[in-house]
């Protein structure tokens, strides 16, 4: 699990380093920006990968309507200047 988790995390923050301004869906994460293997692991890899991110900093969830979107993290504009 722990080198899924890896191999999920390193595709997300190399996804994001190409792509600055992407945001997705945890399906759209899953499906679209990590190149599995072989057939697509669990999404519950790619939810663990994304929660760590948020937690190094890097990712961040964001509610749009009824949707969870996620982002590289952005400077909070609350404590520019």
């Amino acid at each position: 699990m722990e080198d899924l988790l890896r191999f999920a995390k390193d595709a997300i923050v190399h996804y994001v380093q190409a792509r600055p301004e992407s945001a997705d869906t945890l399906e759209g994460i899953h499906h679209w920006w990590i190149q599995w293997p072989g057939a697509a692991e669990s999404m519950a890899v790619t939810l663990a990968a994304l929660e760590q991110l948020e937690r190094d900093g890097l990712m961040q969830g964001v509610r749009v309507g009824n949707r969870d979107i996620w982002r590289r993290r952005r400077p909070d504009p609350q404590s520019a200047g």
